[in-house]
């Protein structure tokens, strides 16, 4: 019993010290998620207001002008025979199925590309997606782990860029964006996002009477690549807090997962204990009878 008991105490300190430390990682995430929340938050009115703009502005025949807007034949008809996809992961793990259900839906998106004769180029960024498709033997077309859980702007713009350069020249028929959908901390589903062709926004009921200066055609040629630049950092922004979300909850879990474990030992140790307690004094209460016999 001495030898069960003193395994059951070290089990029970090992889990009250893994225990500490979920509980530690399940706060940290809970402060980085409201920061990347509010960065979610920030980047909508902009990205809602470019929408609307658009929705304005492109007309048919302002869509022919602008290769962003069209989509390229089909690769049976002479059109582009490469398309882009961007997988937005972490750089870490402890976040339950978060880059697992990304990865899936990566898969999928390419599987389907290739499946209607395209050659896809994968663009990754975070080291889970990198590390998984480097495992299985797929190229990368670009492996960035330098954007972390706080993206900005700039690594958007960098991102893309060459992308948007490459659609215009004709070389790539379309680029998709495999981000996490911020619904909420608990609601983070994988999501694909067409970035090139732009698709068609959606105008007002009554578009309002405007009067140009410089002309919508000008004005749609500064435009158009602001709006793919918010597409992909709204991207990168809402995966970060995904990302958050998903690994409060995962060792929001653990600890209370570590905590039933913990209860279940202390009683089982308690029985044993008080079991050998029992059969002591029954030991002890036996061999006094057998003395006065």
């Amino acid at each position: 019993m001495a030898g069960k008991g003193r395994q059951l105490r070290g089990r029970i300190r090992s889990i009250q010290n893994t225990r500490k430390i979920t509980r530690t990682m399940e706060l940290v995430a809970t402060s980085k998620l409201k920061r990347a929340q509010d960065r979610v938050v920030a980047a909508r009115p902009y990205a809602e207001a470019l929408r609307q703009v658009l929705g304005d502005l492109v007309t048919r025949e302002l869509a022919e002008q602008f290769p962003m807007l069209r989509a390229p034949a089909p690769p049976s008809k002479g059109g582009p025979r490469r398309a882009a996809v961007i997988l937005a992961t972490s750089n870490r793990g402890l976040a339950g199925a978060f880059n697992s259900n990304l990865i899936k839906e990566a898969r999928r998106t390419m599987e389907q590309l290739e499946a209607t004769g395209y050659e896809v180029d994968l663009y990754a960024v975070g080291k889970k997606g990198a590390g998984y498709f480097k495992y299985i033997g797929r190229a990368l077309a670009a492996d960035r782990q330098d954007i972390g859980d706080r993206p900005t702007v700039e690594q958007a713009i960098d991102l893309v860029a060459p992308l948007i350069a490459a659609y215009e020249q004709g070389k790539l028929a379309s680029v998709d964006l495999i981000h996490a959908k911020f619904v909420s901390p608990l609601t983070t589903p994988p999501t694909t996002t067409r970035i090139l062709p732009i698709p068609p926004p959606e105008g007002r009921s009554r578009a309002p009477n405007y009067l140009f200066n410089p002309e919508p055609a000008a004005i749609l040629e500064k435009l158009l690549p602001l709006y793919v630049h918010n597409m992909v950092y709204r991207g990168l922004v809402e995966t970060a807090a995904g990302e958050q979300g998903a690994r409060r909850t995962a060792m929001k879990n653990a600890t209370d997962n570590a905590g039933e474990l913990i209860r279940y030992l202390t009683r089982t140790y308690n029985r044993q204990r008080q079991a050998a307690i029992t059969q002591e004094i029954a030991e002890i209460v036996g061999g006094a009878a057998a003395l006065e016999g």
